[in-house]
């Protein structure tokens, strides 16, 4: 008989996509710019929707967005945005599309700034991992928000920011009862 494993209360244990999501990503500490990238604009698209959502068109959105790299997301053009428009795999907003363009070039003057996007959004914290209450905004997220909108990102609101920091293990949010609460 296999063994019960306590996850946080909000996994769909009937959807094996999000419970790999959960016990494998969600909360793991990230340093790779790409993935992080990734991250930061799911987490906008995902804004009003369920992340179950995002999560089942999360190849497509791999597919439609050049697998999240900067230098092509950058240099989008009309056609791009029009092609984007028309891709029923994906979430077609045009004001989170536009704040992806927008928010490819700050995420690359960040990396030019600090040597890694990286480096700043771990610099918030010292490297250190914190551990949440499971909110939907504190104190963290509020100033992470304000400086990536003074640096001109835009859909970074700090609920937003609370849960891309989840997303990425510099806040560990998972329930005390889960297996990976104190991992």
């Amino acid at each position: 008989m296999a063994k019960h494993i306590n996850r946080c209360s909000w996994v769909n244990l009937n959807n094996s996509l999000y419970v790999k999501y959960h016990d494998e990503e969600w909360g793991v500490p990230k340093d790779n710019d790409q993935e992080l990238f990734e991250l930061l604009i799911l987490e906008i698209f995902q804004a009003g929707l369920s992340w179950e959502t995002i999560l089942k068109k999360r190849n497509n959105f791999r597919l439609a967005f050049d697998n999240f790299n900067l230098a092509k997301i950058i240099n989008y053009d009309e056609s791009k945005i029009n092609e984007l428009m028309l891709n029923k795999g994906i979430i077609r907003n045009k004001s989170k599309i536009l704040a992806t363009i927008k928010n490819a070039q700050v995420f690359k003057n960040i990396i030019n700034e600090y040597g890694s996007f990286r480096k700043y959004i771990w610099s918030f914290t010292n490297k250190q991992v914190l551990y949440g209450v499971y909110q939907t905004k504190n104190e963290l997220s509020d100033r992470i928000s304000k400086d990536l909108k003074n640096k001109g990102m835009v859909f970074v609101g700090s609920t937003i920011i609370y849960a891309y920091l989840q997303a990425i293990g510099i806040i560990n949010d998972h329930e005390k009862e889960c297996f990976k609460a104190s991992i």
